[in-house]
């Protein structure tokens, strides 16, 4: 699938690193890439911040081990690789989109992953404490350097994604070519509507994240079972551990026995077919889930059964 108006070429399903130097050590991870390229993935989504959440870390851990995978394995001629920039960490992550921070960040980037130019560069977060001419003005200063090849905004509201490409409009400046809100069955308000109108008119490509709502949609909570031992399982149960996700997972498993699939691979069909959306990102912890994930690619669900999963989760 092409990702908007770029030239870049992307699989239909993306994979998210974060879980790298996380929940995933180097040797798994190395598996869950070579897993994921050998199924005919080629797009990567990390960030500088991944994983600073985790005692110990202080950022870049994700691409450093994305990077020793490409130095051990030679990089695949159509690998698309996505970072980000700008999103609070702890102080080796600093926020924001001032020129310091971007270029701290690009360089640091660069060098943990042994390359010489970012495919997809996301500003990860909107840096309200700068206009956004001066955002974009210091990310576009990396285009016309050749360190990326072009920019994509997360985390944005509507508006201010709006505004952003209009500002590039009027500039000239490099325009945001993408966009990667938090969107799955569960989770819309971040998408749909203003977000999802804008993205198709402008035709941006859309790389939503916690496709899976993490972990929720896959099925492996249910009704009276005790909670998984995972970092994300209360937060999970206090979400979606109610009458609504159990009524999603109930269409669910219904439209995945009729197709022979599991409940995440329907989940990431939904989102494939999707208006504006170009290829979900998805984790894997491991390669048993990347057989399973990217078994989504292909996976016809009907026009009926596309409407009633979209109505189960509004």
């Amino acid at each position: 699938r092409r990702f908007g108006t770029t030239d870049l070429m992307v699989s239909p399903l993306c994979l998210g690193t974060n879980v790298f130097g996380w929940t995933c050590d180097e040797e798994t991870s190395f598996a869950i890439l070579d897993a994921y390229v050998e199924a005919g993935g080629n797009f990567l989504d990390t960030a500088t911040v991944y994983s600073t959440w985790v005692p110990g870390n202080t950022g870049g851990e994700s691409e450093a081990i994305i990077g020793r995978w490409l130095a051990s394995r030679g990089r695949p001629d159509d690998l698309v690789i996505a970072t980000k920039v700008g999103y609070p960490g702890d102080p080796h992550m600093r926020a924001g989109l001032d020129r310091e921070n971007v270029v701290a960040g690009i360089e640091g980037s660069l060098a943990r992953l042994g390359v010489d130019r970012i495919d997809l560069y996301y500003a990860h977060k909107d840096d309200e404490s700068i206009s956004l001419e001066e955002a974009l003005t210091n990310l576009d200063a990396l285009v016309e350097d050749g360190l990326v090849r072009h920019l994509a905004a997360s985390n944005y509201t509507a508006g201010r994604l709006a505004e952003s490409l209009a500002v590039s409009d009027a500039t000239g400046l490099a325009r945001f070519e993408g966009f990667q809100p938090h969107f799955n069955l569960l989770e819309r308000a971040e998408y749909q509507g203003d977000a999802e109108a804008i993205c198709v008119r402008e035709d941006l490509g859309v790389a939503p994240y916690f496709t899976l709502a993490r972990g929720f949609l896959t099925g492996k909570y249910r009704p009276g079972q005790d909670l998984p031992s995972t970092p994300r399982a209360a937060g999970i149960a206090q979400a979606y551990l109610n009458d609504r996700g159990w009524a999603m997972l109930a269409v669910l498993d219904e439209v995945a026995a009729a197709h022979g699939a599991t409940p995440a691979q329907v989940s990431l069909a939904w989102l494939m077919r999707y208006p504006g959306v170009v290829s979900p990102i998805a984790s894997a912890t491991s390669t048993a889930q990347v057989g399973e994930i990217m078994g989504a690619i292909g996976l016809g669900i009907t026009d009926e059964e596309f409407a009633r999963l979209d109505a189960a989760g509004r």
